[in-house]
């Protein structure tokens, strides 16, 4: 499979269970009350600011095979490491946070009354999330995806330690450069730059049209 091919698969992976996980987290910290709420947004949010790399590092010893998680899954013939496995769950844990910010700033801002009128209604704390909190911050569910998605098909550091570069299997588009750069072939490299500059760019258009309502609008300062 090519590098191209390849990230696109591994980012809609990781996107998809970025957005599973981080709406059930989500509904979670929002609609019940339990200490330890704000380690809970704190370890969820540091992939964001830690190097890639100690997120990979961190993820190569718990899934090693000499690990306790690493030896039960190779029982079973579930490889993590140097896997495509690897490659999902690194951009998975990378992405998460930035879909998870931007989701939960969406359902923070959502009037609250509108939500206490359906709790008279006599609706369940989940119906209300799923058929109202949800329909009222698609904007920053939208947009937080995009984000995820675009950080998940750049990711590099993380991945290369949990997945490693096997070509077909885990060379991603960024690893791809990287090996191609390592190597001399300058002009495979720009052409990949060129693919993952213009992937992302068109991702984050998108999300400026989301968010602004036109993607070329002249905006004056006031």
């Amino acid at each position: 499979m090519s590098p191209l091919w390849l990230s696109l698969e591994v980012a809609s992976i990781a996107l998809c269970n970025i957005v599973i996980g981080g709406l059930l987290l989500c509904y979670i910290l929002k609609r019940y009350r339990f200490p330890g709420k704000a380690l809970i947004d704190s370890i969820v949010t540091l992939p964001l600011v830690l190097p890639p790399v100690v997120v990979g590092f961190a993820l190569l010893l718990v899934f090693t095979p000499g690990s306790a998680l690493g030896a039960w899954l190779d029982m079973y013939g579930w490889q993590v490491v140097f896997s495509k496995v690897g490659a999902i769950l690194a951009s998975s844990i990378i992405g998460f946070p930035l879909f998870y910010q931007t989701v939960r700033t969406a359902l923070g801002s959502i009037d609250s009354s509108v939500e206490d009128v359906a709790r008279t209604l006599g609706a369940s704390e989940w119906r209300i999330f799923l058929t109202i909190s949800i329909p009222l911050a698609w904007k920053g569910i939208l947009t937080g995806s995009i984000l995820a998605f675009s950080r998940a098909l750049g990711e590099f550091g993380a991945t290369i330690l949990i997945a490693g570069n096997i070509p077909g299997v885990t060379r991603t588009m960024p690893l791809a450069i990287y090996s191609l750069v390592e190597f001399g072939d300058y002009a495979g490299a720009f052409e990949l730059v060129i693919y993952i500059c213009a992937l992302t760019l068109g991702l984050l258009w998108t999300v400026h049209f989301i968010t602004k309502g036109s993607l070329f609008k002249y905006e004056e300062e006031r």
